[in-house]
This record gives structure tokens, C-alpha cells and sequence, in this order.
């Protein structure tokens, strides 16, 4: 079953100008035309999820394509994944801390809470 860009970028989230551009750079495909209108697998919707998800991590558009065209023997790819992985697990480290933080000072007493000992050290985590 094909889905027009509409449906597509109705269901994705992402505007017809962005389904294009995906196009443009090779990370999608259009499988024919329904009218004027770009037609679609579905399948093109999990691709557009990974391609959301590995922007969100920080991923480059050429890094993407790269590893949508990857195969088992791409070391060098394999290895800007570990890379990325361990950014993306620091982050989530620091963010962790960060929220550990935030709470306590939702629920701190210390006037002023700057000076609190708890939400000092807290802070000094979170770095």
C-alpha cells in the first residue's frame, strides 16, 4: 500500500518540505506518484523514525545515509556508532544529575537554596 506525502507527513510529523529534502539527500525514496503527490511505502515511516531518532542523537544527515547504506563489514561506521553511543550515554549521565538536582530543589528549605549544602553538592554532580 502506498501513502501520499500528505499522509506521510501527516503521520511522521515532519512537513512535506522536510520528506523532500530527506529525498534529496538520498535518505528516502519515493515508490511512485499518486496523482501529483509523491507516493510512499510504509516501511518509509520506521526509516523516517530512525532518521528522527539519529538526528536527535546527534547524528549528521551524512552519517545517516551512511548508515542506512551500511553493511556487516563497515567497521569505520561500526565505530562512530560505539562513539556516539558513548556521547548519547554521557549525556544521559549528566541529564540524570541534572533532574536528580531539580528535584531536590523543587522540595528544599535552605533559605536561600543556593547555599544549601545538598543542592551545592548536587549542582557540582550535575557538571
Amino acid at each position: 500500500m502506498l501513502l501520499d506525502i500528505a499522509e506521510v507527513s501527516q503521520r511522521s510529523g515532519l512537513a512535506p518540505s522536510a520528506l523532500r529534502f530527506y529525498e534529496r539527500k538520498g535518505l528516502i525514496t519515493p515508490d511512485g506518484r499518486n496523482g501529483l503527490r509523491r507516493a510512499y511505502q510504509a516501511e518509509t515511516l520506521s526509516r523516517l523514525t530512525l532518521i528522527t531518532c539519529a538526528r536527535d542523537a546527534g547524528f549528521t544527515l551524512a552519517e545517516i545515509a551512511a548508515f542506512l547504506r551500511a553493511g556487516p563489514s563497515d567497521t569505520v561506521l561500526r565505530e562512530r556508532m560505539a562513539a556516539k553511543e558513548r556521547e548519547v550515554s554521557e549525556r544521559v549521565d549528566q541529564l540524570t544529575r541534572l533532574r536528580d538536582s531539580l528535584r531536590h530543589a523543587a522540595v528544599c528549605e535552605h533559605d536561600p537554596l543556593v547555599e544549601c549544602p545538598e543542592f551545592k553538592q548536587a549542582i557540582r554532580r550535575a557538571r
